[in-house]
């Protein structure tokens, strides 16, 4: 068969997926060259703890090569929802209310899958993760920007999202703290809550970056607000907390109702989170929980080393008040992020993806992720500041 004729037979459905872009060519690129300081990609360098590695080496040894139930083990429900409480002031029952899955991006994929028809509209920030786009475009559904000021630090406001409420919204996305633009302050949260009971929408809640909060601003999970559990599907996994991203485990919190609408679809996509995988995320919840607050402060202090060298550059970035990634602004250099990013890559050595990537509504900014060893990120930034003089010069 002719790739003409697989053409004229793939599905119409694929039209909405985006296209193979910058971040291809930008990997592509890297891949040809030698000692690439990697500042682009949003997986922890750091290695999982040892004491969760050793959980699953021992759990093999056991035997936990086979399919456990399609929820997760009910042992891991029980540490998601101990964690929950504990942390989160979130009360869910483990055997009705706690879905493990493949990652965070599956109950991504089968939130939408539930609750989207033809035409319904889900609220997002601008910039954002926009897998959630895909998600959402997938299953047809209609992707509504919210409006969200650079002046203002790309804020998620309360009020632009109530301008953008039409009688076909049905979900409103939060990813708290967000990517590549950090947290939402719990006011926000709060009036975000009012707005989503007032309107009678969903709220798809992603807190993956719960962990990595800096300068003393406390998370609020929205769910855990009057009102909101019954309209709140809780995203979150020990990926990005405890360097786990290869691992591929995720959870989804939510009602029973929605947790027994999304049993049968997370069985037909992957019959289950794998057995060993899951055994390490019981580790992780069950274990020492001091490697959290260990490694949130490398990445503070990398987010502070950062912060100090493009100040040095004399280039304006949104103050990562959480996460992993500062938000740069480049169209002082005299050229649009994409240009910058290949130029940089090819000329300096040091791979950042543009904001294109996470639907920058302004075109001006790049992502450049602190998940490279401490040591790499003090070259990268000394060859950014070489190729910047260069390019003033």
């Amino acid at each position: 068969m002719t790739i003409t004729a697989l053409q004229r037979l793939r599905s119409s459905k694929l039209n909405v997926v985006g296209k193979v872009g910058i971040r291809t060519k930008l990997l592509e690129v890297a891949a040809t060259l030698e000692d690439v300081v990697a500042m682009g990609r949003g997986d922890p360098d750091l290695n999982t703890p040892q004491h969760i590695i050793d959980a699953a080496k021992k759990a093999l040894d056991e035997g936990a090569t086979h399919y456990t139930h399609v929820r997760g083990t009910i042992e891991l429900r029980c540490a998601i929802a101990n964690k929950l409480k504990r942390e989160n002031n979130l009360e869910y029952d483990p055997e009705t209310e706690i879905l493990v899955t493949c990652g965070a991006e599956e109950v991504v994929f089968l939130a939408f899958f539930a609750f989207l028809n033809p035409g319904d509209e889900v609220l997002v920030p601008s910039p954002r993760y926009t897998a959630y786009d895909e998600a959402v475009k997938m299953w047809g559904g209609k992707v509504v920007a919210v409006p969200c000021d650079e002046r203002d630090d790309f804020a998620y406001r309360p009020e632009a999202i109530r301008k953008c409420i039409t009688p076909k919204t049905k979900i409103v996305s939060l990813v708290n703290p967000g990517n590549p633009i950090g947290l939402v302050d719990p006011d926000t949260v709060e009036e975000i809550a009012e707005i989503a009971k007032e309107h009678d929408l969903l709220v798809i809640s992603d807190e993956i970056y719960e962990h990595f909060i800096y300068d003393g601003t406390p998370h609020v999970s929205v769910a855990s607000l009057p009102g909101m559990k019954e309209r709140t599907i809780t995203i979150n996994g020990p990926s990005k907390t405890y360097a786990m991203t290869g691992w591929r485990c995720g959870y989804l919190a939510a009602p029973a109702p929605i947790c027994e609408m999304l049993t049968e679809p997370a069985h037909t996509i992957a019959i289950c989170c794998p057995a060993v995988t899951q055994a390490a995320a019981l580790a992780a919840y069950n274990g020492p929980q001091d490697c959290i607050a260990q490694m949130r402060k490398i990445y503070d202090e990398r987010r502070r080393f950062a912060m100090a060298a493009l100040d040095e550059l004399d280039l304006t970035y949104i103050k990562p008040r959480a996460g992993f990634y500062l938000f740069t602004d480049v169209t002082s250099l005299g050229m649009k992020p994409d240009e910058f990013c290949l130029r940089l890559l090819k000329e300096a050595r040091v791979l950042v993806f543009p904001g294109s990537l996470f639907a920058d509504p302004t075109d001006h900014y790049v992502r450049i992720s602190l998940l490279a060893p401490t040591t790499r990120i003090q070259i990268g930034a000394q060859r950014l500041k070489e190729f910047i003089a260069k390019l003033r010069a």
